[in-house]
């Protein structure tokens, strides 16, 4: 693989500029090209001492954003240096590395058409998974829990229940409150509360953390109509229900601002739903905060529309069948695209020894993900070698186990340990780790493959 391009400058044959060197600067070039496109000025973008620059990116690439293209930007001197790197850890799917050679990923096109018009379903899925403190798994199951449990259950459900409520008590006017009681005030208050509790979360980049915030706005609508019933109080005080849906519309009026950066589909349908139009009513985070309605009385709302449907358990089998017949696609491939090594002779195989042995002892490899060390019985004596397989076995599943080791490697230091063998193994067509074991148990250590 070439990992650089040569340097065009005297004296430097053999010397190549890293291809990380190089590729920050497609940063600067593409922002250039959009302005030009645009009919913009491209520099205040990243020479402006007021442009406050930030890089998303995945932990893999911290010491890039953090070291080298900073390093560069500084030694320029025209440009900002970047004021945060937000760093996510990785996004596994079904427990398995995500990798588009593979087709083991999501793809947005055949999403969109399994799922049409539920863009903002994989969104909230995916924030409220976010892997920003650890690897996170993405799972079909999960993405149907998170649309039937959360977005279904409790978002929609609250907003149809309210707009649905309206229509019928009021034909869809905003009823004029009367005397607010204590937990009307409370549940203002609440609400008021919330613009700053998600600039609070998203100004440290804990996009998670918000929107499980928004979705407990929708918990205090849903409880605030549960302790008020107003399909009850109707029947005895229609006083009281006029101000009770007067508060739940202001719930409703802010779930479809402050929804906005998480859930932008929903937010748009949710406000034509409310009839609330920009030019109309001032939806600004900080005015939530500050004015006592978003909606006044008399403002005419439209009929209801679902928001989100319910995901039925066979369109996940689906999505999990295509995975499995990835997964046996791949397997089937790595198979079939293994070539055969190099021809040797007899005497080169000889010289190789295979021994049975037994595994007596098995730990972690401190701070090592993949390493286990060893204590081997090859029946010569009892050796440690150190084997890269602590991500398919634990240490005490191994202990006893009949293995072939082939002895007469050249001993290799891994993290100062030094390893003296190889334990021979394979993977079954599930592409897991399997010993290559002998047949019968009781074959003594230290007999001889031939």
């Amino acid at each position: 693989m070439d990992w650089g391009i040569p340097v065009p400058v005297k004296d430097a044959e053999g010397k190549v500029l890293y291809v990380w060197f190089d590729a920050p600067i497609g940063y600067i070039s593409s922002t250039k090209e959009w302005a030009e496109r645009e009919g913009k000025d491209w520099e205040p973008y990243w020479k402006d001492k007021d442009t406050k620059l930030l890089h998303f990116i995945g932990k893999d690439n911290i010491v890039f954003h953090c070291i080298i293209f900073p390093s560069m930007l500084k030694a320029h001197g025209d440009f900002v240096l970047p004021e945060n790197v937000p760093a996510n850890e990785f996004l596994n799917l079904e427990g398995n590395k995500l990798s588009t050679s593979k087709n083991w990923a999501v793809w947005l096109h055949e999403y969109l058409e399994d799922f049409p018009n539920m863009q903002d379903v994989l969104r909230y899925t995916l924030t409220a998974n976010a892997p920003e403190t650890k690897d996170n798994d993405f799972t079909w199951k999960d993405f149907q829990a998170r649309n039937n449990s959360e977005l279904v259950a409790i978002f929609g459900n609250f907003i149809n229940r309210v707009v649905v409520l309206t229509h019928k008590y009021y034909d869809g006017v905003v009823p004029t409150p009367n005397e607010f009681y204590e937990q009307d005030k409370e549940a203002l208050k609440a609400l008021a509360k919330f613009p700053k509790i998600l600039d609070n979360s998203l100004e440290r980049y804990r996009f998670r953390e918000a929107s499980q915030e928004l979705i407990n706005l929708a918990r205090l609508g849903n409880k605030y109509l549960a302790d008020e019933e107003p399909w009850k109080r109707i029947k005895t005080d229609e006083a009281r229900t006029k101000t009770v849906m007067h508060v739940a519309l202001q719930i409703a009026a802010g779930l479809a601002v402050l929804s906005e950066p998480f859930l932008p589909f929903t937010s748009n349908r949710l406000k034509s739903i409310l009839n609330i139009k920009d030019s109309e009513v001032e939806t600004s985070w900080n005015e939530i905060s500050t004015k006592g309605t978003l909606i006044a009385s008399g403002h005419h709302i439209n009929k209801s529309e679902l928001l989100f449907r319910k995901i039925e358990d066979s369109e996940i089998q689906n999505q999990l069948d295509k995975l499995e017949t990835t997964k046996n696609s791949n397997a089937q491939m790595e198979k079939e695209s293994t070539p055969q090594k190099d021809t040797i002779t007899f005497d080169d195989f000889s010289k190789m020894d295979m021994r049975v042995g037994t595994i007596v002892e098995a730990e972690k490899m401190p701070k090592a993900n993949k390493l286990l060390v060893l204590k081997v019985d090859t029946g010569l004596d009892t050796r440690t070698i150190v084997s890269g397989i602590a991500e398919s076995f634990k240490p005490e599943e191994i202990i006893g186990k009949k293995v072939t080791v082939l002895i007469n490697l050249a001993p290799r230091k891994l993290r100062g340990v030094e390893s003296e063998g190889m334990i021979l193994m394979t993977t079954n067509e599930d592409g897991k780790l399997v010993f290559l074991n002998p047949d019968e148990d009781r074959i003594p250590n230290g007999e001889t493959i031939n």
